[in-house]
C-alpha cells in the first residue's frame, strides 16, 4: 500500500481537525515539550508547568527559565513548522497527531511528525527528499492551516 494511500485513508478515521495549532481540548502544544529544545538542543524534551508561556491561545512548556526567557523574546522562532501537525501529513494534503519524539531540525526549523505502528512519518519524510517535501507541504498548509 502507497504511503500517500494510508496517510488519506488514516484522514478519513480522524476527521478533518479544524484548528491552527496541534492541540487537544487543553491547547497545550508538542503535547508539553519544550519547544526551545528542539531547535537549540535538537532534543525532545519534556518541558514543565513551572515554566510555561501563553502564545496564540497556546501553552507551552520549558524545561527551564532561561527556556521560557528565550521563548518569550522571539516566541515565533521557536514554532514548530506546521502548526505542530505532522509534516508529512501537511505535506500530502491532511493533518495528523504527531510523536513529540519523531522530529527533524534543519535550516533553522524543525518539524514533527507521526510515528505509528502503520507509518514512520519521519522515515516516509527522509526518503521523498526534505526539499521536495517542504516544498509541497509549504503550498498544503496555505489552504490547511485555515481548516
Amino acid at each position: 500500500m502507497k504511503i500517500t494511500t494510508i496517510f488519506l485513508s488514516m484522514l478519513c478515521s480522524i476527521g478533518a481537525m479544524a484548528q491552527l495549532f496541534n492541540t487537544d481540548d487543553s491547547k497545550i502544544g508538542l503535547n508539553g515539550y519544550s519547544p526551545v529544545s528542539y531547535l537549540d538542543l535538537a532534543l525532545a524534551q519534556q518541558g514543565s508547568k513551572e515554566y510555561m508561556s501563553e502564545y496564540k491561545g497556546v501553552k507551552y512548556f520549558f524545561t527551564s527559565a532561561e527556556q521560557k526567557k528565550s521563548f518569550d523574546a522571539t516566541p515565533g522562532k521557536y514554532l514548530p513548522q506546521y502548526g505542530g501537525w505532522c509534516a508529512t501529513g501537511i505535506a500530502v494534503g491532511a493533518k495528523f497527531r504527531t510523536d513529540p519524539n519523531k522530529f527533524l531540525v534543519k535550516d533553522g526549523k524543525y518539524y514533527v511528525y507521526l510515528n505509528s505502528i502503520e507509518v514512520d512519518a519521519l522515515q516516509v519524510w527522509n526518503e521523498k527528499g526534505h526539499s521536495e517535501m517542504v516544498k509541497n507541504a509549504n503550498e498544503n498548509w496555505k489552504k490547511l492551516k485555515s481548516k
